[in-house]
């Protein structure tokens, strides 16, 4: 039985069918390396192993809230605190007990330094923060990295063998089922879905071997397992939740004979949660006049149509979680801009960048969208935030985002650029500027970059690490690639129209720049190309585009503009096929490093793709392999990776596809389109691959007109999600 489906194929998340055999990168990418990384002084914790220890943390504390569970579970019951006292005064609006104008938001001390920019005493930081950084759990199961006894995982393996399962899945068995896992599996064997990989009818062949003659499709056991497993499909196609219809069919299509059973057990049992929300919010349609009588706001509310969405806690969690911190720095901060943030550098242009740092003086939560270019005007907020004493911090998506915004920075700040970290290191403590003694970051403005990529739960710790009093600015480019991770937190902000939203003005420069810029607007533009910046080379089939994409990194490119192969990135838009990654890494392989794979298919020049958690690519080069593992450069870092973590872990780099591409930039792409892969394309795909070059592009095309209609019919496939509901009942929508 494998378990490991090979994904041909690259597509924007869709249907839970869909989603088996098109998710996004980084849901193909097997699970994250926990473990792996062997950089830095030994007696610290490494990037990866603070991850985990979070993940862990974030998991009990699932767990904890699940155990407190009692009866129905209503939209908006996770919340505590304030934020329930919010949300339950919004209920009793929506069914007529009281005015819309009963809603009061309670007023919080603001911080006085973050209010006025007036310097402060920097608290003293705790030795070991109360609240420990929690990044964003995969959504796969790392289920290698959990330590597991080895009476528990052969104990496992006679069961596995038993039913025809093969026992290397032992140890990731007893990881995602706990001690007594073979119990468990001889109870109900389609637990076995739980272990990352495994297919509904792989486990229904182990259910038959163990089960015999009981085994039948229409077990309860069945059906629960299934609907659980389809739930977590979604969530790696980058659904929140699930439209009940649209789940039951989905199980209708895997043979459950009533799915809707199947659903009402799976929620009985507290394995998945049922929302009612409002159509109006869920469309994000403006909520319905309720000035009439309370007599006729009670039948209005009566007759108000809803969906029922059905979801995993841990997303439904985070979603509340989210729009409840986001609900708080919106309505902590005063909305006048204090004299301080008026008089500060920039604010008093006319620009995009002074309109930025305007909005910001007044208000918690700030949006900014714009390309690469646009990136220059975060960066003069910070540098005039700072100028003011405020204590900032930049994060960004990659370690090269990192760089490249802390290139733009004032030469005073760039000397300094600790404040300007990524997003995982951020959440997992090792960059940054640490937390204070409430578990709170040390920070008075946080500017998140390549905001698109924030998936719900990294987008949740982020904003739960922030002090009342402090502002967030979401900035990044709308047009992108969507996050690997569920949710559209930055579109779904943007969609509910409750905070200030800065539209740069600023384009991305040359003939690069206007051809990304026409795609994002849905049009396919031919450019003036003087100095080759953008070379369209037509292929027949899939065999002439890697014959001539090697050319193009190991001949053309260099001999034409001097851009060295190793400058140069190849994008396609999957694994599998004639022109996919494997295929052309292969390819590119023979030609610029060849080698027996002396370490699990790598030779030291190798280019590599290495994973260090779902979703995130680091770009890097393979320095030599010894019996501690593949050592790799990972853009000046060093790396090991174990012998047992390679093959999950990191793949052949010289071709990437856009979902490990994005936040990344080369000087020169060769973005390679073969046939068979027309009807995955869509304007968000192209856009992100085409805007990954800095000098030059170069475009492999062979899907003759399907190109122009994807940019033109094609945008980025909806995702399922409650956020804008959520966010707008607690802070009204401004215009």
């Amino acid at each position: 039985m494998s378990t490991e489906p090979d994904t041909t194929e690259e597509a924007e998340p869709g249907t839970p069918g869909a989603s088996e055999e098109a998710a996004p990168e980084a849901a193909d990418d097997s699970p994250a390396d926990e473990t792996g990384t062997g950089a830095g002084d030994p007696e610290q914790l490494s990037e990866a192993e603070a991850e985990l220890a979070a993940q862990r943390e974030l998991r009990e504390r699932i767990e904890r809230r699940k155990a407190e569970k009692q009866g129905p579970i209503a939209s908006g019951t996770k919340l505590s605190g304030t934020a329930a006292d919010l949300m339950a005064a919004v209920r009793s609006v929506e069914s007529g007990e009281k005015p819309a104008s009963a809603i009061a938001f309670p007023t919080r001390e603001p911080n006085p330094r973050a209010t006025t920019g007036a310097p402060a005493a920097r608290p003293a930081a705790s030795p070991a923060p109360v609240r420990q950084p929690q990044p964003a759990a995969p959504i796969q199961r790392d289920t290698a990295a959990v330590p597991t006894s080895p009476e528990a995982v052969e104990a496992v393996r006679g069961v596995l063998t038993e039913g025809g399962a093969p026992d290397s899945l032992a140890p990731q068995v007893v990881s995602a089922l706990g001690e007594g896992a073979d119990g468990q599996l001889r109870a109900d064997p389609w637990q076995l879905l739980r272990v990352t990989g495994v297919r509904p009818e792989q486990a229904d062949g182990f259910a038959r071997a163990l089960l015999g003659a009981e085994c039948g499709p229409d077990d309860e056991r069945r059906g629960r397992a299934v609907t659980v497993w389809l739930l977590e499909q979604a969530a790696l196609a980058g659904h929140t939740v699930l439209d009940a219809a649209t789940l039951t069919a989905a199980l209708t299509q895997r043979g459950v004979p009533d799915p809707d059973t199947a659903v009402q057990s799976t929620v009985a049992e507290g394995e998945a949660l049922e929302f009612q929300d409002p159509i109006e919010e869920a469309a994000g349609q403006p909520a319905p006049d309720r000035e009439n009588s309370e007599a006729e706001e009670g039948e209005e509310a009566e007759e108000r149509p809803v969906r029922v969405l059905i979801g995993l806690e841990r997303y439904a969690l985070a979603e509340e979680s989210l729009a409840d911190g986001l609900a708080r720095l919106v309505n902590a901060l005063p909305k006048e801009a204090s004299e301080d943030w008026e008089s500060a550098p920039g604010a008093s242009g006319s620009g995009s960048a002074a309109q930025l740092i305007r909005a910001v003086a007044g208000h918690g939560l700030v949006l900014h969208t714009g390309g690469d270019a646009a990136r220059a005007e975060p960066a003069a907020l910070v540098a005039a935030a700072r100028s003011l004493g405020l204590r900032v911090c930049a994060a960004a998506h990659t370690p090269a985002g990192r760089r490249r915004f802390a290139a733009l920075l004032p030469s005073g700040d760039r000397s300094d650029p600790d404040f300007v970290v990524t997003v995982a290191g951020l959440l997992a403590g090792v960059e940054g500027p640490g937390r204070d003694a409430d578990g709170a970051f040390e920070v008075d403005l946080l500017v998140v970059l390549d905001a698109p990529q924030l998936d719900v739960e990294s987008a949740a710790m982020l904003v739960e690490s922030l002090a009342d009093g402090s502002r967030l600015v979401l900035s990044g480019d709308p047009a992108v690639l969507w996050s690997a991770g569920p949710g559209r937190v930055f579109a779904d902000l943007a969609g509910t129209r409750t905070c200030p939203h800065i539209v740069s003005r600023t384009p991305d420069p040359g003939p690069i720049g206007e051809l990304v810029s026409g795609v994002s607007v849905g049009e396919l533009t031919q450019v003036e190309a003087p100095g080759k910046e953008v070379v369209i080379v037509p292929v027949r089939d899939a065999g002439e585009a890697v014959h001539r994409t090697v050319q193009l990194v190991a001949d053309s490119v260099p001999r034409a503009l001097g851009v060295p192969a190793e400058q140069t990135q190849v994008i396609t838009p999957g694994h599998g096929g004639a022109a996919g990654t494997r295929a052309l890494n292969s390819a590119l392989k023979e030609r610029l490093n060849p080698g027996p794979g002396r370490f699990g298919g790598f030779d030291p020049g190798d280019r590599i793709a290495y994973s260090p958690a779902p979703g995130r690519t680091v770009p890097g080069q393979v320095v030599k392999a010894d019996a501690e593992g593949l050592h790799l450069d990972c853009e000046g870092v060093p790396v090991v990776v174990p012998k047992e973590r390679v093959e999950p872990t990191v793949r052949h780099g010289w071709a990437l596809t856009a979902h490990q591409a994005v936040g990344l930039h080369w000087p020169a792409t060769v973005v390679v389109l073969p046939g068979d892969t027309a009807s995955s394309l869509t304007r968000p795909w192209v856009y992100t691959a085409f805007g990954r070059a800095e000098r030059h592009l170069s475009v492999v095309h062979g899907v003759d007109q399907a190109l122009a209609r994807a940019v033109a019919e094609v945008p980025a496939k909806a995702r399922t999600t409650r956020l804008p509901g959520l966010f707008r009942a607690q802070v009204p929508p401004t215009a």
